[in-house]
């Protein structure tokens, strides 16, 4: 008996293990990219709060403003 009589050889296992490690890295990635993203809300989210309401007032409006402005322009 050998051991590529069950139909993986030595290539079929070192797939597998490469599959796996993208899988892991991937999963890394994707999970750093998660916390970068919670961190810059966090930030976002201070930043808001630490203003004056006469100050946030006039982000939001500034916000609008802009978001209106960048409508209107073309692709």
């Amino acid at each position: 008996m050998h051991a590529q009589d069950n139909g993986k050889g030595p290539k079929e296992k070192s797939i597998q293990s490469e599959r796996k490690l993208r899988k892991a890295l991937r999963k890394e990635a994707k999970e750093k990219r998660r916390q970068e993203k919670a961190e810059q809300k966090a930030i976002k989210k201070h930043h808001k709060r630490i203003q004056t309401k006469k100050v946030r007032k006039r982000m939001k409006k500034s916000k609008k403003k802009a978001m209106r402005n960048n409508d209107n322009k073309k692709s």
